[in-house]
């Protein structure tokens, strides 16, 4: 059976994110797994949920996680500051562009619903809806096609 090409965007129902994110961050994990056996690689995942929460995993070295550096070298410190400065600046200019993007559709949506409100606002001042009292709006009759009875019998 092949399966059809997910989407990608935020999953909207908090219950149904909540699962995808512990299947996928485990299929992550095992991942960066054999990839640190496959190809003699060290590899440092680090994971942080939505709620703060933080996984990570280290193949060789977990001193990018601060421990064991009291045997590292002034070099080997200075190249490890420098590594994770620049996985910061992309982390960052990542979330910056996400930003930009929301932004972006947000601005987008507010024109459309401020695009709509007028055309509402203009519908009911054209046809004199907002002089209307209580007791003309209850007594307007509304055609809704409604019927009782089995269809085709009139």
């Amino acid at each position: 059976m092949v399966r059809g090409k997910t989407e990608v965007r935020r999953i909207e129902n908090a219950a149904s994110r909540q699962v995808t994110f512990s299947k996928r961050r485990n299929g992550l994990l095992k991942k960066a797994y054999e990839l640190s056996v496959l190809c003699d690689a060290e590899v440092a995942l680090i994971v942080f949920s939505s709620r703060g929460k933080l996984w990570e995993f280290s193949s060789s070295s977990r001193k990018l996680l601060g421990e064991t550096l009291g045997t590292c070298s002034a070099a080997e410190l200075h190249e490890l500051g420098n590594q994770l400065e620049e996985s910061l600046r992309q982390i960052r200019k990542r979330k910056q562009c996400i930003l930009a993007e929301q932004i972006a559709e947000l601005r987008e949506k507010e024109k459309s619903l401020l695009k709509e409100n007028k055309l509402l606002h203009e519908k009911f001042k054209g046809g004199n809806m907002l002089h209307l009292n209580a007791a003309e709006v209850q007594s307007m009759e509304v055609n809704t096609q409604l019927m009782i009875g089995r269809p085709g019998t009139l």
